[in-house]
């Protein structure tokens, strides 16, 4: 049995836009997903989740997912599966083995359709354990690359690299198109996450802003404005001026629910953020639900998102500057 984790991730700036081919700039999170593989001796999945919602659930491949006990709506549970089963796709490619089951075991500490990059880091632990399981090592690179087609593959087109690229090497990075890179000397970034225990629909979310994208001139416009804030924002960043980021994250949720992503909960989120004191607050992901992320040394913005009506959790999120790793 082999066993890698890999972190998942907060958006500083440019989530929706880098669909489109804007930058974005997307920072690993010490919250991993670990995910064992153990070859079999059929054709067979069996998949078995713990800690991707309250309860988990255990499936065997080729079952309807609906089926599954789990605490999540079925829909979220069919896309785990589907992300577990592109995986496996990419590891059998990888390994020359076309015919390999496996049982496959995943635990996480990161909230499924939260906002928070569970889907890449179980696709890219996923394929790192199981391509070693059938004794092949792979570059963070490669790895980050075919958990791109698998999460592409699912999202039916509407993915970008960021998840997949920031969870395979860790740190702060820089996505833009097929151009994916570290972004070096990064300052301290003292994270504060907000989830009010919901989750987005991603698919959904993204084909409604590329509805109105196509619709509205002016939404284009808006995606573009997100590009642009990005760019400054990563002159910011490498500049070390937190004024500057955390005003930008404001500006970028503001744009984000123009676009039509944001909820009650997280807006009452990113105000409690921001009433306390936080440099900036915005939504992280793909919205309709799930987390914001805030900037804030002290311990206000955490107090105050813990009293925030709909917050069913708040915790400090550091920085990983390591991606992918065997356990």
């Amino acid at each position: 049995m082999e066993t890698s984790s890999a972190p998942g991730k907060v958006y500083l700036f440019g989530e929706h836009a880098v669909v489109y081919g804007e930058p974005a700039v997307p920072c690993a999170i010490q919250r991993r997903a670990t995910v064992s593989v153990e070859e079999r001796a059929d054709e067979r999945i069996r998949v078995e989740a713990d800690d991707l919602s309250l309860d988990g659930f255990t499936v065997t491949y080729g079952e309807d997912p609906d089926e599954a006990d789990v605490d999540v709506p079925g829909a979220l549970v069919e896309a785990a599966t589907g992300y577990v089963d592109g995986a496996v796709e990419q590891a059998r490619e990888a390994g020359g083995a076309p015919d390999a089951g496996f049982n496959v075991e995943i635990s996480s500490e990161i909230p499924l359709g939260a906002g928070l990059g569970s889907s890449a880091a179980v696709v890219v632990a996923g394929i790192d354990a199981a391509t070693r399981e059938l004794g092949v090592e792979l570059s963070a690179e490669e790895l980050a690359e075919r958990a791109y087609r698998v999460e592409h593959d699912v999202q039916e087109g509407q993915a970008s690299r960021a998840d997949t690229f920031c969870s395979a090497v860790g740190g702060a990075v820089r996505v833009e198109g097929d151009d994916c890179r570290r972004v070096r000397d990064v300052p301290e970034l003292p994270f504060v996450v907000g989830y009010d225990g919901g989750a987005g629909d991603t698919g959904e979310l993204v084909a409604g802003v590329r509805a109105r994208r196509d619709r509205y001139g002016f939404a284009a416009d808006t995606v573009s404005a997100i590009g642009d804030l990005v760019r400054q924002g990563t002159r910011a960043l490498r500049d070390e001026d937190i004024a500057q980021v955390g005003e930008l994250m404001d500006f970028n949720h503001g744009l984000l629910s123009a676009l039509g992503v944001s909820s009650r909960s997280l807006e009452a989120m990113v105000w409690a953020a921001r009433d306390a004191g936080a440099t900036g607050a915005k939504l992280t992901g793909a919205g309709g639900g799930g987390c914001i992320v805030a900037l804030d040394e002290t311990t206000s913005t955490r107090h105050a998102l813990e009293y925030t009506p709909g917050c069913e959790a708040a915790f400090r999120a550091e920085l990983d500057p390591e991606g992918v790793r065997r356990v």
